[in-house]
């Protein structure tokens, strides 16, 4: 993806369009969760237990930021992690 939003940002360096990629880290999707462990809730619960994740609003807040700019900025790109992530895999759990 990092690749494709520098090519894409690139190749419309000439016009208005602006080019941003907005990435973010653990993001509450329960109904996902429930699919990609065949229908156990409980086990879908357990990925957020410990800490907070980020939620739909906040990745939205971040969309809503990039493209509200003036005409004269672009955002180029957004990382947005939960308070308490480090990396995609690596998340301070509290009590768990």
């Amino acid at each position: 993806m990092d690749a494709f939003t520098a090519s894409l940002r690139a190749d419309l360096v000439a016009t208005n369009v602006k080019v941003t990629a907005i990435a973010p880290g653990a993001v509450a999707t329960p109904e996902f969760g429930v699919v990609r462990f065949k229908g156990d809730k409980e086990r879908a619960a357990g990925v957020y237990a410990g800490y907070e994740p980020l939620t739909g609003e906040d990745c939205a807040d971040a969309v809503i930021y990039a493209v509200t700019r003036p005409p004269g900025c672009a955002v180029g790109e957004v990382v947005l992690w939960a308070t308490r992530q480090a990396t995609p895999t690596l998340y301070g759990r509290r009590g768990v």
